[in-house]
């Protein structure tokens, strides 16, 4: 059974001219690993993801020594509220693609005589839209990742033993740090799916609109991990917190006895 469906899904896709073949190959590569590619930039230099895990560690460094962690609940609450609203209008496109390529023939064709869409056949067409629809279901999957993240996270703020000495408020700092890092990061390859998709769409229009949409995508994306003014900034608080210690309240010093 697996081998015919593996044999007829290459069947569908031998049926695409060479060149949509070309641009499509290019769009896997740069959609599967820009992450792997970003995460070995950031060994090298300095980009916002890298900054940004260094500034999230430093938060729950200095969440953990708060007398109250309100305004972090609050903080994470905020990110979780915009992971929702990703989520669920990823959702609705989903929805509304899915709409169009399981809608039939009718659905097709109303969408085909667009005069803007490149001419192709009713199965070229199809596969496009399916690259489309698996663009913005991975993205999905991973705002609903990152949610449930968020809520670990949440959970790990309220926990957090305030009145501990410092070496066990150092490791629990690390100990969130550690939920709270991959959670934003999944939110951001979700967004980032958002970018991909966008170009996947472009596809409709032609293979040259794909490959130009897929170039453009990963050179804005890289810009603004590296170049933009954003990423200049990110890296300034990076190092204004690399140098300042984290100093505990005297709320801790004076109950544990402690010298900050």
């Amino acid at each position: 059974m697996h081998a015919s469906l593996s044999h007829a899904l290459s069947k569908q896709f031998l049926a695409l001219p060479v060149i949509d073949l070309l641009v499509l190959a290019f769009f896997l590569f740069c959609w599967l690993f820009y992450e792997p590619m970003l995460k070995r930039l950031g060994r090298e230099r300095n980009v916002i993801n890298t900054d940004m895990t260094v500034i999230r560690r430093r938060w729950m460094a200095e969440m953990a020594v708060r007398e109250i962690a309100l305004l972090d609940g609050q903080l994470l609450g905020h990110a979780l509220n915009s992971a929702s609203f990703f989520a669920s209008s990823n959702l609705i496109l989903i929805a509304a693609a899915a709409g169009v390529l399981f809608g039939g023939d009718s659905a097709l064709k109303s969408i085909e005589g667009l005069a803007v869409l490149a001419p192709a056949s009713t199965l070229v067409f199809q596969i496009k839209l399916g690259v489309v629809l698996v663009a913005l279901a991975r993205g999905l999957l991973d705002f609903i990742w990152s949610i449930r993240q968020m809520n670990y996270c949440l959970a790990a703020i309220g926990a957090t033993p305030m009145w501990s000495p410092r070496a066990v408020l150092d490791e629990y700092a690390e100990a969130t740090g550690a939920i709270l890092n991959p959670a934003l990061s999944a939110f951001n390859a979700g967004v980032r799916g958002y970018y991909f998709a966008l170009a996947a769409a472009a596809w409709l229009l032609g293979p040259v609109a794909f490959a130009v949409a897929t170039g453009g995508a990963m050179a804005l994306l890289l810009w603004r991990q590296r170049r933009s003014p954003a990423s200049a900034a990110v890296r300034k608080v990076r190092q204004i917190l690399e140098r300042q210690p984290v100093v505990m309240g005297p709320h801790l010093t004076k109950t544990n006895g402690e010298q900050v």
